[in-house]
């Protein structure tokens, strides 16, 4: 019979994730999981296997918690649309700016990295591409029934181009201080809704 665990595994793959997050599969070793999570090496890989084990976990726990708050935002309410997306841009320009590291989103972090462009990493981070753009249609949608927008363009189409300025923005306020340049990367955006 084995063992009961004598750790939280929400709280081990919280601190994976901030290793990942802040390094990155390849320059994270087993020492820095083992370091940040207080466990021994035996103990992590009896729970989880392996590294690329632990970074699929760490990826789904993103997701769970800090992408899934992206969707919350744009969850259907009332309200302007063109508002709720630019508060999304903004949220993330002040997050982004704020957090030292510069980490960006792990998302797509993992997305350029080669451990995450193949197998199962690759399915975890298009997966939240793909739940972003879903939500992002439903929001255009409404926006296009009520008027707020165009309906000149599919919404799909529309949550692509957003989708895109999104990410650049994430990207582009990971090696910039320049505040106006990522406001007009938002007011751009949302100009072009």
């Amino acid at each position: 019979m084995a063992r009961p665990r004598k750790f939280s595994d929400s709280a081990v793959l919280d601190a994976a994730m901030e290793v990942f997050w802040e390094q990155g599969y390849e320059a994270t070793s087993t020492q820095d999981l083992c370091e940040r999570t207080g466990l021994q090496r035996g103990s992590l890989y009896n729970a989880y296997a392996s590294k690329h084990a632990i970074y699929e976990a760490a990826i789904k726990r993103y997701a769970a918690t800090r992408a899934a708050q992206q969707l919350d935002e744009l969850a259907p309410t009332d309200g302007s649309v063109r508002a709720r997306l630019r508060s999304l841009m903004l949220s993330m320009v002040e997050l982004d700016l704020n957090d030292p590291g510069r980490r960006g989103c792990l998302a797509l972090n993992a997305a350029t990295e080669a451990s995450g462009r193949t197998g199962d990493v690759a399915g975890l981070v298009h997966q939240q591409f793909k739940d972003l753009e879903e939500a992002l249609v439903v929001l255009i949608t409404i926006g296009q029934e009520s008027g707020e927008l165009s309906a000149g363009r599919s919404p799909t189409q529309i949550a692509r181009m957003f989708q895109s300025a999104y990410y650049g923005l994430r990207v582009l306020a990971k090696v910039t201080d320049d505040r106006q340049a990522l406001l007009d990367v938002v007011d751009g955006t949302i100009a072009a809704l």
